[in-house]
């Protein structure tokens, strides 16, 4: 199982989200019979011939997910407790089931309460057990991007769960961009929308570069081969460290590599821990952000939105102004940019649900 907020184990260039699987999704087996989820349950949702923006086709797109709790219908006979929560680019749905996140907001009285809310968890197309180029289809797979990704997930909940209409989406990173995205593609969706680490402006900057490093290193590496490849290429994995430098707080970094050995060993961990992961996913699943930009439909999002961002998040730095300048354009919307503190963790803050489940309590708290 992959450490829990830490940098090691954790961070937008790491590979090792891609791996988890059915059975290491449920290896969070210990902490779930600990905390007794309840109605636990996990499934696919399968797509016949879904057509992606690109005007590709897959003649089956798995949608793997699983949800926890029971949903309850209002008076009119309605789905009214349904929450969708969308992972972020260092996991899968199991990310959820993790102590900083489940352990924080699921229980008894906290925020997403499980006995009180249907949590629907999905696996991002690219992803975990949805379908993804390593399944065999290698670098032949549809060139996906994050509006497809919300489709997909639209379609799971409307077709699959036939839930129309959802209390709440929230997403952290990857997935608070996509919950900036479902605002202005599906303004009648969702009652809120919460995007946790994440701008609502174009894919520029710090964050592509960072990412652009890791998808030149991936097709530049000869072991590549064009995406073809029988034995993981390795190479491109001496560059990946990069994304922690790019992303997390220097504080911390420093704390993991106060001497030079210790930085050299902390440098051979996050090479390490790139070569587990699967290159083309890795690829598919960096360029599937390569034009997120959900400024133009801003205006067009109607569900109460409530922006949570920190302050020492180096890949959305509050510097720019992004974030607010994005929530005025939104009626009634508000955001909050979390002060560092001597435990923050830079852009990994946004599983360490401790730091910031404060503002979200009290947001779902408004009427």
């Amino acid at each position: 199982m992959i450490e829990p907020n830490l940098l090691a184990g954790a961070w937008p260039g790491n590979p090792l989200g891609a791996l988890l699987s059915k059975s290491t999704v449920f290896g969070y087996s210990g902490f779930m019979t600990e905390t007794n989820w309840p109605n636990l349950r996990e499934s696919d949702f399968i797509i016949r011939d879904f057509r992606f923006a690109s005007g590709e086709t897959l003649p089956e797109l798995r949608q793997h997910y699983f949800t926890i709790g029971t949903p309850h219908a209002d008076a009119a006979g309605r789905i009214a407790n349904a929450v969708l929560l969308i992972h972020n680019t260092s996991g899968t749905a199991g990310t959820w089931l993790e102590p900083g996140l489940a352990g924080e907001l699921f229980g008894p009285g906290q925020p997403l309460d499980a006995a009180r809310h249907y949590l629907i968890i999905p696996d991002i197309i690219g992803f975990g057990c949805s379908s993804k180029p390593s399944d065999g289809l290698r670098a032949r797979f549809p060139y996906y991007r994050l509006h497809d990704v919300a489709v997909a997930q639209h379609r799971l909940v409307t077709e699959g769960l036939n839930i129309p209409h959802l209390k709440l989406v929230m997403g952290l990173s990857l997935g608070g961009m996509l919950t900036w995205m479902f605002g202005g593609m599906f303004p009648d969706f969702a009652d809120a929308l919460v995007p946790v680490a994440s701008q609502p402006g174009p894919m520029s900057g710090r964050n592509w570069i960072q990412r652009r490093v890791n998808v030149e290193a991936i097709r530049n590496d000869p072991e590549w081969n064009g995406g073809d490849y029988d034995k993981q290429p390795s190479n491109w994995a001496w560059v990946a460290p990069l994304s922690a430098l790019f992303t997390q707080n220097v504080v911390r970094i420093q704390e993991r590599g106060a001497t030079r050995e210790q930085a050299d060993a902390f440098y051979r961990q996050l090479v390490e821990n790139a070569k587990k992961g699967d290159a083309n996913n890795r690829l598919y699943q960096i360029e599937s952000t390569m034009d997120y930009d959900p400024s133009a439909d801003l205006e067009k999002i109607k569900a109460r939105l409530f922006a949570i961002n920190f302050a020492d998040d180096a890949v959305n730095p509050p510097e720019l102004g992004v974030l607010e300048a994005g929530v005025a354009r939104i009626r009634g919307a508000r955001c909050v940019v979390v002060p560092a503190s001597p435990r923050s963790q830079g852009h990994q803050n946004a599983t360490n649900a401790a730091v910031w489940k404060s503002h979200l309590a009290e947001f779902l708290g408004q009427k």
